[in-house]
């Protein structure tokens, strides 16, 4: 994964708002290529139409896009599936998040426990820094702590990993939060608005 690594880690710091911060408003019959997304080689999605989003729960901007992201999804409803990778970018908090995402999703518990995660990090400062960490927020959680000793353990969690980079790296991941239509088209607009954001993704989910 060292290709995304090096692009990533300059730009993490600032980790760009692609969607958030705006000057003008969208209109379908405007939206260009180069301009509001360009086509990437992108990932293999088994769900279409899908918006994506790459994150760390360890981004600040990731956290304060949050419910933004929220709010056009929900704009979006059934007609666009939506789905997240988290990325690790060779380090190791991040890393440990990629794991604490993994861990949400294989016991079933992401909804509850995902925006307590960016709290926790961001609100109490409280980032992982050992994967004993990430037991103890999931027992907190009301996890059973060999349930989560398995999904931690696992084979499939390495995979998982490893398939979280990939993903971030065929994709042309430069930056999070970023987001990805039909495993094709990056946005790279910067709205003003979830509306404007969701017809910007219906435009590119029906490509």
């Amino acid at each position: 994964m060292k290709s995304l690594i090096n692009v990533v880690r300059p730009w993490v710091a600032m980790a760009c708002g692609l969607v958030l911060s705006a000057s003008f408003t969208l209109q379908a019959a405007s939206f260009e290529e180069g301009k509001d997304y360009v086509t990437v080689a992108g990932i293999s999605e088994a769900q279409k139409p899908i918006l994506r989003e790459f994150f760390s729960y360890n981004c600040p901007h990731c956290y304060k896009q949050e419910p933004f992201v929220a709010s056009t999804v929900k704009l979006l409803g059934k007609n666009v599936a939506f789905d997240r990778t988290p990325v690790g970018v060779g380090r190791p908090a991040w890393e440990l998040s990629q794991l604490a995402y993994y861990v949400a999703q294989k016991l079933n518990m992401t909804k509850q426990v995902h925006e307590a995660i960016f709290k926790q990090i961001h609100e109490k400062g409280e980032q992982f820094t050992r994967p004993e960490q990430v037991k103890a927020f999931f027992v907190a959680q009301g996890a059973k702590a060999d349930d989560v000793d398995v999904a931690m353990n696992s084979v499939d969690a390495k995979f998982s990993m490893m398939n979280y980079d990939s993903q971030a790296e065929l994709a042309g991941i430069k930056g999070v939060p970023s987001l990805l239509v039909n495993g094709r088209y990056l946005v790279t607009s910067q709205v003003h608005t979830p509306e404007e954001l969701a017809e910007l993704v219906k435009y590119l989910a029906a490509k």
